[in-house]
């Protein structure tokens, strides 16, 4: 297998991730049931008769990817790969709510065809005239992973040399109302939330894209090298150290070869055991969560990759992400470890370049 390196890294968030000084500026969100990402000015990058026809995670996707491929000096990529988990949600409301408005008569097929999944990888490319490879997953909250996995595999057969890869997800107010009834969204009274020593059931949720170019070359921007994924749909509180015990010893690492974790910890009090039960493994490990920066939503796991790969770069962890204060002299080595309400287990192991 020959290496696959992170050659550039953006991402639009509930923080202010396209500043350059964002590392800085992180502020923690702990009292708002829903939490909006901050939006660049569209119109410096996509014509304006395009934005009005453009779902939020479209736009936002548009000008993720085209910072990722500027930073990483590449034109045309030899493949577009993008993970979501609700895809075009927006225009899928307003499919439906013309169906429900119009007795499923005289309908306008433009909502329907924009609310595919797959419309984010295929504007991407229409904007980009590219006629390479391009495919969608959506596997909820292992989207990515199943993305960077097709990429690696795209690049160590030889069937491309730079891919770009994604993840987006974007919030509508009626799924919203859904969440908030089905109590995947925290309820008001037991806000503010402690991600970490949470007791109640239910998350903040948030919104956003990340994208990455990955490359079999390493470069002078390279981030990381993508090292390994792992992915499990199922997985019994009681297996979870045996899953990254398996994963670290099939890449002939121990747990003290970790020097940092990265744990989705969302507030989410039942599936956070998961999280609880993987620290106990890392006694000699920076401890660290992020789901207060970014909110919990399907690909939400965009957001740590794009932290890690920051991390490892500036060899700099933000206090604001500690779980613990054991610090390390040169940070090698980075895992991150993910799921959504306890289904769709992702290991990722990152490696300093």
């Amino acid at each position: 297998m020959i290496p696959v390196y992170i050659n550039s890294a953006a991402c639009i968030s509930v923080q202010d991730t396209l500043n350059e000084n964002f590392f800085q500026n992180l502020k923690p969100e702990n009292s708002t049931q829903v939490l909006k990402a901050i939006e660049p000015v569209y119109k410096e990058f996509i014509p304006p008769a395009m934005i009005r026809r453009m779902s939020k995670t479209v736009k936002m996707s548009s000008v993720a990817s085209q910072y990722a491929l500027k930073e990483a000096g590449i034109e045309n990529p030899d493949a577009i790969i993008v993970g979501t988990g609700m895809g075009c949600s927006q225009d899928s409301e307003k499919f439906l709510k013309n169906v429900i408005d119009n007795n499923e008569e005289f309908l306008t097929p433009t909502f329907f065809i924009q609310s595919t999944h797959n419309t984010v990888a295929g504007q991407i490319a229409l904007g980009l005239q590219c006629h390479a490879y391009n495919f969608t997953y959506v596997n909820t909250s292992s989207s990515l992973e199943f993305s960077f996995l097709d990429a690696k595999l795209q690049i160590n057969d030889g069937e491309a040399e730079n891919v770009l890869v994604g993840s987006t997800d974007e919030q509508t107010n009626r799924t919203m109302e859904l969440y908030r009834l089905n109590k995947t969204i925290k309820k008001e009274e037991n806000l503010p939330l402690d991600y970490i020593n949470s007791t109640t059931e239910g998350v903040i949720w948030g919104e956003g894209a990340s994208f990455f170019v990955l490359g079999k070359d390493k470069t002078e921007n390279s981030y990381a090298q993508l090292k390994d994924i792992q992915i499990s749909s199922r997985l019994d509180l009681d297996e979870t150290q045996q899953f990254i015990e398996d994963f670290l010893t099939k890449n002939n690492l121990t747990k003290n070869d970790i020097d940092a974790v990265i744990l989705g910890f969302s507030g989410d009090a039942k599936s956070d055991a998961y999280y609880t039960k993987a620290m106990d493994s890392f006694e000699s490990s920076a401890l660290l969560y992020y789901k207060h920066l970014s909110g919990e939503f399907n690909t939400a796991s965009g957001f740590s990759t794009f932290m890690a790969c920051h991390i490892l770069k500036n060899q700099e962890i933000p206090d604001v992400m500690r779980i613990n204060d054991l610090e390390k002299e040169e940070i090698k080595t980075i895992l991150l470890y993910n799921h959504l309400g306890g289904s769709d287990h992702s290991l990722v192991l990152l490696e300093k370049v």
